[in-house]
């Protein structure tokens, strides 16, 4: 047995010995930490090999946060952006999309950041819907709930029908403080994320009386659809502001071929017969001209689903969909004339669906399109009474990779290859629908992603590791932004459903704490 140690002991001595010879890593270390070749950088930034460029950029922003003053007004108006999807990496990718890595987004810019924890009360990783109830109603809840608390299940009529389960958003606190509200997005205003403002459903697929009817049975007898509860129900009916898509949920197919409404309602005629001043369009070009001092409520939808795209909407030379930008734009417009003020939710809901098909071109142009219509809220509007407020949802599978060069194509290749010998992409998936675009399942290995006919296309397809319909969410904490009155209580690490509790302290809106308090 001593025998056996002494030849033990010497073996570890001697791997240690080996791995502590001067100017050779030990052979893990250099298979994580490759030696690179070196190449040319694509884009030089003047200083950058200096250390002086460093060291007087570190002081520029200590000054800067030594000069910040606490901005503690009372927040007249309270906007609220969501990027769905939009996850850490999503950002530092976009980053490169929009010119390089070392720029910001214009919510980047914003003095004080956190992060969001978005789990919700029974799974780890959520989805839109209960986040919305979270972010905007201050309550985390189940999966696939919306404006309800966990006391309700994903399709449970009898727990929805319960009106002691149902929680009210940001919107109705500030209408109830004598404040407008409104919402803009860029999927159906049906969809998870607005519905968020104004519902409360078991189960966000019942967007229209069909799909609720279809789930409840005799137990629908009662409840209402999504759509029906935005232009009828106790906060829809108030809200001033309401542009996206999602047309098919309000019709039925005798007034509109593509409705999908069963009960035979027209629920924008009865919209605009709710009031004089009520103003229904669906055209990019009508909602440039509506004059904001001569319209009551505002109702705009713009496509049968979703939005198209802003590069499809670029490409095609009949659009007549509004931009992000623009409908932010004309949605502030509109809520300035309340001498109250207001409470605007602003969704680019594209990032996400772009994700689930692992098209992560597009989710980066919907990203900096999100970017577009945040700079142009802050210049509309006064920092010193007007708090915005940038985050996500959740974030997505959604990876970057591979030690490419600085100014590379961050849509291209890694600088390097798998053990395959067979080039990876800088942009991957955990999971999606790509992976056999990727992956010969006949012959067991790698397709090279360099040569496929999609690469460069819009509409590509990046690789995905697991093979399913669609790419999940993930899990991760999200980046919260703020500017404006109180946004340095936005700083740290918190559970998502803080923040409309807030945002509600700033304008002194809301059953809680509130700055008017202290």
């Amino acid at each position: 047995m001593s025998t056996l140690k002494f030849w033990i002991g010497l073996g570890l001595l001697a791997v240690a010995w080996s791995a502590a010879v001067p100017g050779k890593a030990p052979i893990d270390e250099e298979r994580m930490h490759p030696h690179l070749p070196s190449s040319p950088r694509l884009r030089m930034i003047s200083g950058e090999e200096t250390s002086e460029y460093w060291l007087t950029a570190s002081k520029k922003l200590i000054r800067e946060k030594l000069d910040f003053v606490r901005n503690t007004n009372r927040a007249k108006n309270i906007i609220l952006f969501l990027g769905d999807g939009m996850g850490l990496a999503t950002l530092a990718a976009a980053r490169s999309y929009i010119g390089g890595e070392e720029l910001k987004l214009s919510f980047e810019e914003f003095p004080f950041t956190g992060l969001s924890k978005t789990y919700s009360v029974d799974k780890i990783v959520p989805d839109s819907a209960c986040t919305s109830t979270s972010y905007l109603c201050g309550v985390k809840a189940n999966y696939g709930t919306i404006g309800v608390n966990a006391q309700v299940k994903r399709g449970d009529c009898l727990a929805m029908a319960n009106e002691t389960n149902h929680v009210f958003s940001l919107g109705k606190w500030a209408m109830d403080a004598g404040k407008a509200a409104g919402l803009v997005t860029t999927t159906r205003v049906t969809h998870a994320s607005p519905a968020g403002v104004y519902a409360h459903v078991a189960d966000r697929e019942w967007e229209n009386n069909a799909v609720l009817e279809e789930a409840c049975g005799e137990q629908a007898e009662g409840l209402e659809d999504i759509a029906v509860q935005l232009i009828h129900g106790e906060v829809g009916s108030k809200l001033k502001v309401m542009l996206g898509g999602g047309k098919r949920s309000f019709y039925s197919p005798e007034d509109y071929d593509k409705g999908r409404r069963t009960d035979g309602r027209n629920l924008v005629e009865e919209f605009e017969a709710l009031a004089e001043g009520n103003t229904f369009v669906k055209t990019q070009k009508k909602l440039l001209s509506v004059n904001a001092t001569e319209t009551g409520r505002l109702l705009g939808l713009f496509s049968k689903s979703h939005l198209h795209y802003h590069v499809e909407q670029l490409a095609d030379p009949d659009n007549n969909e509004p931009t992000l930008e623009e409908m932010t734009a004309k949605a502030i417009e509109v809520l300035q004339t309340e001498e109250q003020g207001y409470f605007l939710f602003v969704e680019g809901g594209k990032i996400d669906i772009s994700h689930h098909d692992t098209m992560a071109r597009i989710a980066l142009d919907e990203t900096a399109e999100l970017s577009k219509a945040v700079r142009r809220a802050r210049e509309m509007t006064n920092p010193e009474d007007t708090l915005i407020v940038v985050t996500s949802d959740h974030s997505h599978t959604f990876s970057v990779a591979g030690y490419q060069s600085r100014g590379s194509d961050i849509f291209g290749p890694s600088d390097r290859k798998g053990k395959d010998g067979i080039p990876y992409m800088a942009l991957s998936y955990a999971n999606g629908k790509s992976f056999e675009d990727y992956y010969d399942t006949e012959a067991h290995e790698r397709k090279d992603p360099t040569t496929l006919s999609t690469v460069g296309d819009l509409y590509q397809l990046f690789p995905a590791m697991v093979p399913l319909e669609s790419e999940t969410h993930g899990g991760e904490d999200v980046g919260v932004f703020a500017s404006g009155p109180w946004a340095h209580l936005f700083t740290g690490v918190y559970e998502q459903n803080t923040i409309p509790h807030i945002m509600a302290f700033a304008a002194c809106v809301g059953d809680g704490l509130t700055a008017c308090d202290e």
